[in-house]
């Protein structure tokens, strides 16, 4: 059974001695018994006795520890019951051969019976005065071998042990237990500087560092102790152990492997959970922008119409023959692909020249494009045919003029309109656009905008351009040079060759497509005010055909003329997108563009 080198007593294993050590004898700062050398660990002591101090045979002489009030001697100091207190110190076996002047002792021997050893202060001395070491012959012992037994036990038990600490570090490379993990590292670092220092030399019990080839080439390489990973120097060694010490650090706290287990264990659980309610509100989202955008397969203009006229007929707002009227119209309609005209209203051009010949009193300069009809958003696209709507007021202006004959004589239907794209995308024209939608517009309420009306006018063989006013460029979050193209637009072709322009000009130009986010409008005109500030008269779908009408009477055009004009305060969204008709396209251009469009890029101002 292992006996313990201190206080002599029997343990029934070595893991148990070592749990003995630590919780009876470790201490931060120790001193050899034997010598001046002090602040030092249990480790290191014992290292430093089987090797400075090697034991003498304990039937020839013992030592003594004598507590005096004097300081130094040279002398034998006699025991005194009131002054000194004497306890025994392991017999040692042999006397160091060291010289007298060897400094790793720090003691004087001589030959004499009564010859004392000099010794600093051990770590368990009193306060009362210096220990020092006496060494007497078998004569002047009277006591028995148990009392000296005894009184050894006692005495190494009040000198070297040390209150109970909690927490219990192993060195990975030797027997030493530490009770902090932070002296167990530095243990550790001095096994690998010893292993940098020396691949082959013997260093205690601290690990060897193995020298192996990689393939031939010789290379020093460093094992890990603890997990057998070879390291290319010994500084990558011993960041690698300080990861070793880390875990095992973490792992004493109180983690153990099971609840370490346990915790990942729950963590992923939660991650597993966190990811499916994104995926599902992810869902949600998507359902919710397909509807508001007309992509939830809920039925296109055919379907609406039906509906709101089934609604109309449920609330006593419209009669069954009514009804069954209007449907028949409706699908004659939807098969000849052309517009019924029940929301258009023509006329409106002319109105408006009239109506600013006769108040001019604050205008500059007026400037209105071709004569165009407007379209109203009815019960079959209310709430998303805006776009389409605004398609159809284009048209009405270029089918009245005179390069434009090759286009179709009638204004499209909204559904004939969505057929017209989707011949576009099979043509090549904005295939990303395409790909949005996939490929489908037919039957469904899916909103278009700026990109799709240039595809459609590029298939058509019209030559369009799309100027994107991206942001801000004026105070207030506005934008005053999209109100600067605008009238650059329509006054450009109006002054040429003229060098006075009239009051009050209706050029031969088509209406702008004027699209921000949620909504389109079109542009019909531009006003500049006797003070320079200009505004724009826009055609809004959302305005029923029974407003738009007002316009036609003199005694109640100046209030739809009104609501008509825009100032640059009443334009404040972050982007705005316009799409210029320009002419023609040869069928060289057309193909250049389809190509072109595969990767669409606007004209950005600024």
């Amino acid at each position: 059974m292992p006996v313990c080198d201190i206080c002599c007593e029997e343990l029934p294993s070595e893991a148990e001695m070592r749990t003995h050590l630590f919780l009876s004898h470790t201490e931060n700062v120790m001193a050899c018994p034997f010598c001046s050398l002090s602040g030092i660990s249990y480790d290191e002591l014992n290292f430093h006795i089987n090797t400075a101090h090697i034991e003498q045979d304990c039937q020839d002489t013992n030592t003594t520890v004598v507590d005096s009030g004097q300081k130094s001697s040279n002398d034998c100091i006699t025991q005194s019951p009131n002054s000194t207190r004497t306890s025994n110190v392991k017999n040692m076996d042999k006397v160091s051969q060291a010289s007298p002047q060897s400094p790793s002792t720090g003691t004087s021997l001589s030959q004499g019976t009564s010859t004392s050893l000099k010794s600093s202060p051990p770590a368990a001395a009193t306060a009362n005065g210096a220990v020092k070491l006496v060494r007497t012959t078998q004569k002047s012992s009277n006591k028995t071998s148990k009392e000296r037994e005894d009184g050894r036990r006692k005495s190494k038990q009040k000198r070297l042990s040390s209150p109970i600490k909690e927490g219990c570090f192993a060195c990975p490379m030797c027997s030493l237990v530490c009770k902090d993990c932070f002296i167990l590292q530095e243990h550790v670092e001095l096994h690998l500087q010893g292993q940098a220092e020396g691949a082959g030399s013997e260093v205690g019990t601290s690990t060897e560092a193995s020298s192996t080839s990689s393939g031939r080439s010789g290379v020093m390489r460093y094992e890990c102790p603890m997990c057998s990973l070879s390291c290319s120097s010994s500084s990558s060694l011993q960041e690698h152990v300080e990861l070793h010490l880390e875990y095992g650090s973490a792992s004493a706290t109180g983690h153990s492997s099971e609840d370490l287990t346990l915790a990942r264990k729950l963590q992923e659980e939660e991650e597993q959970k966190w990811r499916e309610a994104a995926t599902r509100r992810e869902a949600e989202d998507f359902k919710k922008l397909q509807k508001q955008f007309g992509l939830d397969n809920s039925g296109g203009y055919r379907k609406q119409m039906e509906r709101n006229m089934e609604r109309a007929v449920s609330r006593g707002q419209m009669v069954p023959a009514e009804f069954h009227k209007k449907k028949a119209e409706m699908l004659e309609s939807l098969a000849s692909g052309v517009d019924d005209g029940r929301s258009k209203t023509s006329g409106l051009m002319g109105a408006l020249y009239r109506y600013y010949q006769r108040n001019t009193s604050d205008c500059a300069h007026l400037w209105l494009c071709a004569e165009t009809d407007h379209y109203s958003s009815s019960e079959g696209d209310k709430g998303w045919g805006c776009g389409y709507r605004n398609f159809q007021m284009l048209l009405s202006s270029l089918h009245r003029m005179e390069q434009y004959k090759l286009l179709p004589v009638s204004v499209p239907s909204i559904p004939r309109v969505q057929a017209l794209i989707e011949e576009a995308w099979g043509q090549g024209a904005d295939p990303q656009g395409a790909s949005h939608f996939n490929l489908r517009l037919q039957g469904t309420r899916a909103w278009i905008g700026a990109t799709e009306i240039y595809a459609v006018l590029t298939s058509l063989s019209v030559k369009a351009r799309i100027v994107d006013f991206h942001k801000h460029t004026g105070p207030g979050d506005t934008h005053p040079r999209l109100f600067e193209w605008v009238k650059q637009y329509f006054s450009h072709s109006a002054s040429r060759g003229a060098r006075l322009p009239p009051k009050i000009v209706q050029t031969t130009l088509p209406p702008i497509y004027l699209q921000h986010q949620g909504h389109s409008r079109s542009i019909v005109g531009v006003e500049q005010k006797v003070n320079g500030n200009l505004c724009l008269l826009l055609f809004d779908p959302g305005c029923a055909p029974g407003e738009m009408r007002k316009v036609l009477s003199q005694d109640t055009a100046v209030t739809m003329v009104r609501r008509m004009r825009k100032f640059p305060g009443s334009l404040k969204h972050r982007q705005y997108q316009v799409v210029a008709v320009e002419g023609l396209l040869t069928p060289e251009e057309k193909q250049s563009r389809i190509l072109n469009s595969r990767t669409l890029c606007a004209e950005k101002i600024p």
